[in-house]
């Protein structure tokens, strides 16, 4: 046999190597995260549930998911060790912030229009929002009036009625 017919034979075992090599290097990556755990940690459950560790056993985990909640998972089954502040920012909301020395900025965007200048009283004018009655407003005759009457029989009609005559 040439070496042109062993040439695909070569190449699929060897990225059928890689991939092994390479979850295997996952699973381990996640064996030892599950070792290192410690009681006080925080962990995310493979079903998405946030806990805290209580007790680490040989295969199995005691998780204190609240006051008097406490959940015994098989150490297989933690998805995530997570860090103090990724913890605290998931479960309890508390944001850690890392740029304290920083400017607030409002929420509102009044801070960059205000000025040291008083208003003026005369450019406040009420704006009136309100309906004109029909009777302040011009009667016009026009071309424009028939489609009104078509309009207010369009909203005479009820849900039953159709527009076939």
């Amino acid at each position: 046999m040439s070496l042109v017919t062993l040439l695909p034979f070569i190449v699929l075992i060897g990225a059928m190597f890689l991939m092994t090599r390479s979850a295997k290097k996952k699973q381990n990556a996640a064996a030892q995260m599950r070792n290192d755990m410690q009681p006080g940690s925080g962990v995310r459950t493979i079903g998405g549930m946030y806990a805290t560790v209580k007790e680490v056993n040989e295969d199995t985990v005691l998780l204190d998911a609240g006051p008097g909640v406490d959940l015994l998972f098989a150490k297989n089954a933690i998805g995530a060790v997570l860090s103090d502040d990724e913890y605290n920012r998931l479960v309890h909301g508390i944001e850690h912030d890392l740029k304290e020395d920083e400017s607030v900025v409002p929420d509102d965007a009044s801070s960059l229009t205000e000025t040291d200048e008083p208003a003026d009283a005369s450019d406040d004018k009420p704006i009136d929002l309100g309906k004109k009655d029909a009777a302040d407003e011009p009667v016009e005759e026009s071309a424009d009036a028939e489609p009104k009457k078509a309009d207010q029989a369009d909203l005479k009609k009820s849900d039953g009625e159709s527009d076939a005559k």
